[in-house]
């Protein structure tokens, strides 16, 4: 078993049961004239995690940890977008306006695009997924089994939305998990210490955090 020095207390997995798990790094959240910036969001704290998430996925792919990329986006008919979300943010700017990057949250648009610092390289599996969570409606749940993955290490944002919520659903299927604290982002400072404080309360109650530095140490 590998160790990391993590929070609340160290995090144990076995080195070929590892996968990582990078959240919606596309350009529609982290770039200026997306759907997060839509929403009246500061993307500038988003953008600030690309050279982290970049070193934690070069140092993942160097010791061959299998990598997963999300991606949030919808049919261009937006029939998986349920109204109660369609009604999200500026009525003129919604799910599947027309912005600066093609449709907003739209398979196959320019914003969909996990940012380029960050692509995915050939034979990592990109998964499009309509809801918050990773394991809704998608086949995230299958690929893990495939890759024998028990534990789960996560980077991406936002923190307390997409990530917190596929890191409870993975927890609910019994994976351990590891957040990245500075390889994930909030447009929220507080919302993301608090997303923190939750996952680890109770003695790890959704799972444990560290830094990419630690994290890359200990698969070294």
């Amino acid at each position: 078993m590998t160790r990391i020095d993590a929070r609340p207390f160290d995090f144990e997995f076995p080195l070929n049961g590892l996968a990582l798990i990078v959240i919606d790094m596309q350009r529609d959240f982290v770039e200026p004239g997306g759907f997060g910036e839509s929403l009246g969001n500061d993307v500038n704290r988003l953008q600030a995690i690309v050279p982290t998430v970049a070193k934690l996925l070069a140092g993942c792919r160097a010791v061959g940890i299998p990598i997963i990329h999300t991606r949030e986006c919808h049919q261009p008919d937006l029939s998986d977008c349920p109204p109660a979300k369609l009604r999200r943010g500026d009525p003129t700017l919604r799910i599947g306006a027309s912005g600066p990057m093609g449709r907003l949250l739209i398979r196959g648009e320019p914003g969909t695009d996990i940012v380029p610092a960050l692509a995915p390289i050939e034979g990592e599996v990109v998964i499009d997924k309509p809801g918050k969570g990773a394991f809704y409606a998608t086949s995230l749940e299958k690929t893990l089994v495939d890759l024998r993955a028990t534990h789960i290490a996560f980077a991406g944002v936002t923190t307390e939305v997409c990530v917190q919520t596929t890191m409870r659903e993975a927890n609910d299927r019994g994976f351990d998990c590891l957040l990245l604290e500075d390889a994930t982002e909030s447009y929220f400072p507080t919302f993301k210490q608090a997303t923190l404080d939750m996952i680890r309360a109770q003695g790890a109650i959704v799972g444990w955090s560290t830094t990419t530095d630690q994290f890359l140490d200990a698969l070294a």
